[in-house]
């Protein structure tokens, strides 16, 4: 891997820090989540009538995009094809696809153009497995709906096929709508890992034609931690560019096997699902939404936050309730956000921290009693403390109740005197930010 290539083509990720995931298709019409074709199990027959149904009436690109605009995020990943193999882009080597349903039109292009519209960079997710396609494994495999299927015990198939067929899909989404920023491939296991999915010669392909594009670490399953020999000195060509924990925030940052900071993000849904479920309605609040994308940044990943349209297209309302608060924190607070990472210092009791260049953002999630304790920040090293949502000077003078404790800088958010305040509140309760300016 050229390192200097590299980080040319990972900086605006590491800026931007949150992105959109949607997944939608199909499976939004039973609408138990996206893995429903398998689980059933539905017959390509029964799967059929979903696609003779898919009437996408509300659908509405342009509102998704002026959501994520609004809430603060910088990018967005669709589900052009999912593990049940329906294509939501025009490709030319399947009819399972948007275009020869009721929508009639590339849904992908829609999706595309609306974001750039906002000013977003775009991405694809791809599944690389496909339930669909004849030539993909069905008796016996993991995954696929058919793998109890006595039916197809003895059926022999053309991986390779379905191999040209699928590089050949990944070269339409590379070729066909401008620049594309990320390409979110997904999954691998077992043994269809690596060069099983012919991964070099795709990933050549993909930068060939795509040369600034950002790959994710999913067609590796190997020993490595996460999988990824990114954690390695010697990366495969097809390892990506970042690593991609699923439902989890690291506890710690993500670090190579030499301690170096791996760059990585971590995917998350806004409820328990990832495509529409009617009966999910436990969304994460606001607050939840905003202290784990601090938590991400403080830990130098990014966090990507998924949407789930239901099967007309639409958004529910929560979304809409959700990403307005959360837009309404970043608007005051996206400096503590954007272009910032790990601070190098152990984590306080009472939040995080973030840092760009000479300035340390605290992220005060807990009320303090008196003036905050800054255990590792030295009073002589402070150039200027703010509220960084109001610009308004903070106090970080000290006072007799904290000369036993030296080794401390205590900030106050009460009035700006001589003597800290120990009866304010802290005036953001999801999470109050102060900007330390370092000499």
């Amino acid at each position: 891997m050229d390192k200097e290539v590299y980080e040319k083509r990972i900086e605006w990720f590491k800026n931007a820090r949150f992105g959109m995931f949607i997944h939608w298709g199909l499976y939004a019409i039973p609408a138990r989540g996206e893995w429903i074709r398998g689980q059933q199990p539905f017959t390509a027959e029964e799967y059929q009538v979903y696609f003779n149904m898919f009437d996408p009436v509300d659908y509405n690109p342009k509102e998704w995009a002026r959501l994520a605009k609004q809430a603060g995020m910088k990018y967005a990943v669709l589900t052009t094809k999912h593990h049940d193999g329906f294509c939501l882009f025009d490709s030319k080597l399947t009819d399972f696809k948007a275009t020869n349903t009721k929508a009639g039109r590339d849904l992908v292009r829609e999706y595309v153009d609306a974001f750039r519209a906002e000013g977003l960079r775009v991405g694809f997710y791809y599944s690389l497995i496909d339930w669909d396609h004849p030539e993909y494994p069905h008796y016996g495999e993991r995954n696929h709906p058919m793998r109890e299927n006595e039916d197809y015990k003895d059926k022999k198939h053309d991986f390779d096929q379905y191999l040209d067929y699928m590089h050949g899909q990944v070269r339409e989404l590379c070729t066909n709508y401008g620049q594309i920023d990320i390409l979110w491939l997904d999954f691998s296991y077992d043994d269809k890992e690596g060069e099983a999915w012919r991964a070099t010669e795709l990933v050549n392909m993909v930068r060939e034609l795509q040369p600034g594009i950002l790959i994710d670490n999913r067609m590796e399953n190997g020993p490595f931690p996460f999988g990824s020999s990114l954690m390695t000195d010697n990366p495969m060509v097809y390892s990506g560019d970042f690593i991609s924990p699923e439902q989890l925030i690291p506890p710690d940052a993500i670090k190579n096997l030499n301690g170096d900071s791996v760059c990585w993000e971590a995917c998350v849904t806004l409820n328990n699902h990832w495509g529409y479920h009617e009966g999910d309605n436990d969304y994460k609040s606001a607050q939840t939404i905003v202290r784990k994308l601090v938590e991400c940044v403080s830990k130098g990943g990014n966090l990507l936050i998924n949407v789930g349209p239901n099967a007309k297209g639409a958004l529910p309302k929560a979304y809409f309730e959700v990403f307005g608060q959360v837009g309404k924190w970043m608007a005051d607070n996206h400096e503590s956000i954007y272009g910032c990472g790990e601070c190098d210092l152990p984590k306080p009791p009472w939040g995080y921290f973030t840092r760009k260049g000479n300035k340390i953002y605290l992220h005060v999630l807990e009320q303090p009693v008196g003036p905050l304790p800054i255990r590792d920040i030295k009073k002589d090293d402070i150039g200027f403390v703010k509220s960084l949502a109001s610009g308004a000077e903070l106090n970080f003078s000290g006072a007799w109740t904290t000369c036993w404790y030296p080794d401390y800088t205590f900030i106050s958010y009460g009035a700006y005197n001589s003597e800290p305040s120990f009866t304010y509140e802290l005036p953001d309760e999801i999470d109050t930010v102060i900007e330390v300016t370092l000499k």
